[in-house]
């Protein structure tokens, strides 16, 4: 997987590429405490645009980062979502926690 950490104005994107699963675990959680640490940054994008597999491990490294996100009072949406991982987060009732586009 490769994950990329964009900040614009009070908006931190975090674009994943390929495969979501176990393995990407280091490369997401670095990721994620680089997101978090922006201070400026309220609200939190997963552009899921390029992904083309995740497994439930991935759905649970998303479920950390939204409750670090809530810790932190930060908002975290899930962008860019299509296809077989649109139904893997409609399956998981994701949209229930997550502003998914």
């Amino acid at each position: 997987m490769d994950a990329q950490v964009s900040i614009n104005d009070s908006q931190a994107v975090l674009r994943l590429g390929s495969r979501f699963d176990f393995k990407a675990h280091r490369e997401f959680r670095d990721a994620v405490e680089s997101l978090l640490g922006q201070a400026g940054s309220r609200n939190l994008q997963v552009d899921l645009a390029e992904v083309t597999y995740l497994d439930s491990s991935a759905l649970g490294m998303l479920l950390m980062l939204r409750d670090k996100a809530k810790a932190t009072n930060k908002d975290v949406a899930l962008v860019g979502v299509k296809g077989s991982v649109k139904q893997v987060l409609d399956i998981a009732n994701f949209s229930k926690l997550f502003s998914i586009a």
